[in-house]
């Protein structure tokens, strides 16, 4: 149960301000149909946080557990600095419509803007950190189904109320504290 809560807490943190709540909250704009979009969150996040899941799991197989703790613990504080800087969404609409539909659009787009991104790497180190990589990815997608699906309802009413850099500053902490737990308390 820890692997859930702290992966839907850091993930949901972590998406404030990102480029893939950005890219809910111009999908939303474009396309003013929410539940296409969110559901389209959905999948894209789940089978994007399953493969970075995977990947985590996979990766404590081929490492002993006193360098997974340095790796980890390094990993968690460059993702700590990380967090502090603000993502921007590059403006690559065409104005035509949707190819694949609005659901498809947004798994095609939700999935290759989560490649990399700040919550798919925080999916690999927690999933590296915790045992059960299936509690992991399904914490990490409930984090980006409560941080983006309200911008999809909601849109610019909420991102005008949160304070961005707030959020970003505390989300910082929390990774910068479990990088320094993972390099000083003994595994």
């Amino acid at each position: 149960m820890e692997a859930f809560l702290v992966s839907t807490s850091i993930v949901a943190l972590a998406e404030m301000g990102d480029k893939t709540q950005l890219l809910a909250l111009v999908l939303a704009a474009r396309f003013r149909k929410p539940w296409p979009i969110v559901w389209g969150i959905f999948v894209a996040t789940v089978f994007n946080h399953a493969l970075a899941g995977a990947a985590g799991a996979w990766i404590t197989t081929l490492i002993g557990p006193q360098m997974l703790r340095w790796v980890l613990g390094v990993s968690f504080i460059a993702m700590a600095v990380w967090m502090l800087i603000p993502d921007k969404l590059e403006d690559g609409d065409t104005g035509e419509g949707p190819r694949w539909g609005v659901f498809g659009t947004t798994v095609v787009a939700f999935f290759l803007a989560e490649m990399g991104d700040k919550t798919q790497i925080a999916t690999v180190m927690l999933a590296a950190q915790y045992s059960g990589w299936l509690w992991v990815v399904a914490g990490t997608t409930l984090g980006m189904m409560l941080a983006n699906a309200p911008v999809v309802w909601l849109g610019d009413r909420i991102t005008r109320r949160i304070p961005l850099r707030t959020v970003h500053v505390v989300s910082a902490g929390i990774f910068l504290v479990l990088g320094i737990l993972a390099l000083w308390v003994p595994a």
